[in-house]
């Protein structure tokens, strides 16, 4: 459920670029009006930070400052890219791109690999386990499905966080994560993955991105053909940036700095994938001249809920805390939070699903209801004890609306009947568009009353009820409707997977809530040793496990329940205790001793004047110019080898050949194409100027500060004749 569910299903298209602006407030207007320059938006959760950007957009492209074809507005799931691209159309700003970063990038990948590396891209494998689990076999490792997943997961880190197996081991000392295995059996078996990829010709999600990273990076050509496409870029969620997405953003901006990015640290709960809120809280040191609005007005939650969020968060610790944002509730008052213990598991279940069944009687619809818990495993119990009472349910984070089996075949129907509806005896007897799609969806299905039980065909049944209540909504939003017309905006909706309700308690992990509210939430499993998991250890760890709850908490917009069990099954031993991050907050307990100061207000930070787009790490670029006969130099490889191609050159051949030869080492090491380690026109403009010091290797183009530090120790030993080819292990 999203903010999007209590507004009206089918507006109407502003009528100007100003009407656009109709109905903020005044930090989303803020927000919305900054179109130049880079622009922070600090939003915490329920303020509304989807509009705020959505509208800054549609504004821009309404008042002709942006094109449409222009935007690249970036987010982490589909559905949230779906959600943007379905309010860009409702705002009358259709045509703007909204993608995930792997989406954006393998839509780049794939379209300039011919120009790049030449012949067909690799396939792209959806799925690492089986290649783990065949890189293990290799490694003559076992290992069981769970410990596939945890290894699996550390390459993943790895890759985003730019770390080759070699470096695996030091990496994970120095980012003090705890490693699932022995850290150098992890990077063996890291390696041998990426042989396993090689040798069958395939590339992963991870590969994406570093791929299109090396292509921009290197070819300079292609890197401005990109940034002439797209000039202005919208990055939501920024709390979650990896390393790796940080390094992609940036060669698609190059030097500009028409960037607005969206987050809040308080909701980094994805720092165990390499997402890092260090981007967002430094943004204003890398960009002086931004332009930092704060949003705090709540308008989701009611002020009993919100003071529990801002109280949770009141004895957070460190640097995320220290940026914490002081919610503002904007909606009437509401019951207290519910606190309630009981002796075991199954009763926690069963007292859960019964107070449900008591909502839904008393007319609260199921799908305004959430159970939400910290691990997937708990979840079968409430499946049970749902099913017991006779409650609807979905699973979040199950197979994506219009990708079901049920609602595909429904729509063939659908079509069908809109094309050739004089000819079905199903439709003599009707005549209002909701009434036609009942009698078409009934030959797949539906009925008027819900299956008994629950299961596959509970969930069947509700896909289609979610399209008859669809069309009762568009039939009263668009007087004298179609099925043709129905039929068009299901294929709109699929396109920017914008789902209807499922009308079902959802069942969800809070990871998996994250982006979603309902009215009445129930908290489930409250307890030490949940939340906080056992094995989070750190004071990181901690403090992230405290953020997740708050996601928790900040789901609810007017019920919430929170609960525990002081033993997991009945007759077992009591030992159980209420979450650390519950006391002071629920009646009858004590606070712990720590930081009670307040959040960080609402408003509008201007940039330091004369400052405005820079950053004190980017100098002003100046021509290029040809080192023999001082030409400017516009043709990307000409800039990198600094001299025209026509010019004489001056290379030492012998030092060219042990170039190559260390990058080959450098390539097989650490399992990269050779382009990636250097290109060959870098590997001449180094051959020809022997550089003496790091300043002198530093002013080569395609010699960037990362690979200066990875590899430059080793290039100016080799131009100062001091390094033997094939010795690797200084990597």
């Amino acid at each position: 459920m999203t903010a999007a569910t209590h507004s009206t299903l089918f507006p109407q298209v502003p009528d100007s670029a100003d009407a656009v602006l109709d109905g903020l407030d005044p930090e989303q207007r803020e927000v919305a009006t900054a179109l130049h320059g880079p622009v922070c938006v600090l939003a915490g959760a329920g303020t509304g930070k989807t509009r705020a950007i959505t509208h800054r957009i549609a504004y821009g492209v309404r008042a002709g400052v942006l094109h449409p074809s222009s935007v690249l507005a970036v987010t982490f799931t589909n559905r949230a890219a779906g959600e943007m691209r379905g309010r860009l159309r409702q705002l009358g700003a259709a045509g703007v791109q909204a993608r995930t970063f792997h989406s954006a990038a393998l839509r780049q990948l794939q379209y300039f690999w011919p120009k790049a590396i030449g012949g067909s891209m690799p396939r792209l494998v959806d799925r690492k386990i089986q290649l783990v689990a065949d890189a293990a076999a290799a490694c003559r490792i076992r290992l069981d499905r769970g410990e596939l997943r945890d290894v699996t997961a550390e390459i993943e880190w790895s890759k985003v966080t730019q770390t080759v197996p070699a470096d695996y081991a030091p990496a994970v000392a120095k980012s003090g994560r705890e490693a699932p295995r022995d850290p150098a059996e992890i990077a063996q078996l890291y390696a041998a993955y990426e042989d396993v990829k090689r040798e069958r010709a395939v590339i992963d999600f991870e590969d994406v991105l570093l791929l299109t990273v090396a292509v921009l990076q290197d070819r300079h050509d292609i890197a401005e053909q990109v940034r002439a496409q797209y000039q202005h870029f919208v990055v939501d969620e920024y709390q979650d940036v990896s390393p790796l997405q940080q390094r992609l953003l940036d060669l698609w901006l190059g030097e500009r700095d028409s960037l607005c990015v969206v987050g809040d640290a308080s909701q980094t709960i994805y720092s165990f994938t390499g997402a890092t809120p260090d981007h967002l809280l430094d943004f204003r040191t890398r960009h002086p001249g931004a332009t930092v609005v704060k949003l705090v007005r709540d308008y989701r939650s009611t002020p009993q809920v919100v003071h529990l969020a801002n109280g949770l968060l009141a004895q957070a610790r460190g640097r995320a805390a220290d940026h914490r944002l002081e919610l503002v509730s904007q909606r009437a008052p509401g019951p207290e939070p519910a606190y309630t213990e009981y002796t075991d598991e199954p009763a926690e279940a069963e007292g859960a699903a019964r107070r449900i069944r008591e909502l839904i009687d008393s007319g609260v619809p199921a799908a305004e209801i959430a159970i939400l818990f910290r691990t997937n495993a708990q979840s079968e119990t409430y499946e049970q004890a749902l099913a017991d009472a006779g409650v609807p349910y979905q699973l979040r984070g199950a197979e994506r609306f219009f990708d079901r089996p049920e609602v595909r075949k429904a729509g063939v129907a659908l079509r069908g009947a809109a094309r050739f509806g004089g000819n079905d005896s199903l439709l003599d007897d009707v005549v209002d568009l909701p009434s036609q799609v009942r009698a078409v969806l009934s030959g797949e299905g539906w009925t008027p009353q819900p299956p008994a039980g629950s299961g596959a065909v509970r969930e069947r049944w509700e896909s289609l009820a979610a399209l008859v209540n669809l069309a009762q909504d568009f039939a009263a939003a668009k007087s004298g409707a179609t099925l043709a017309d129905l039929v068009a905006e299901l294929d709109e909706r699929a396109n920017a997977q914008h789902a209807p309700t499922v009308q079902g308690v959802t069942l969800a992990s809070l990871h998996s809530a994250k982006g979603l509210e309902w009215d009445v939430v129930f908290l489930v499993g409250v307890a030490e040793g949940m939340m906080p998991i056992t094995y989070a250890k750190t004071d990181e760890q901690i403090e992230e496990e405290r953020r997740l709850l708050y996601v928790g908490v900040t789901r609810a917009r007017e019920h919430l329940h929170v609960s525990w069990s002081l033993s997991r099954s009945p007759g077992g031993r009591p030992n159980r205790r209420p979450s650390r991050f519950l006391d002071g907050l629920r009646p009858g307990s004590t606070a712990t001793k720590g930081r009670t100061t307040g959040g960080g207000a609402g408003g509008i930070e201007r940039g330091i004047p004369g400052t405005r787009g820079s950053a004190p790490r980017r100098a002003q670029r100046t021509p290029a110019r040809c080192r023999v006969c001082g030409r400017t130099l516009t043709d990307a490889g000409e800039m990198k080898l600094m001299r025209c191609d026509d010019c004489p050159s001056d290379m030492n051949e012998g030092l060219y050949e042990r170039l190559r030869e260390w990058r080959a080492d450098q390539a097989r090491s650490s399992g990269q194409p050779a382009f990636c380690v250097f290109t060959d026109r870098t590997l001449v403009a180094i051959a020809e100027t022997a550089p003496g010091d790091e300043h002198e290797l530093a002013r080569i183009p395609g010699v960037g500060m990362r690979k200066l530090t990875r590899y430059g120790a080793d290039v100016l030993a080799i131009c100062a004749g001091q390094y033997a080819a094939g010795d690797t292990d200084q990597d």
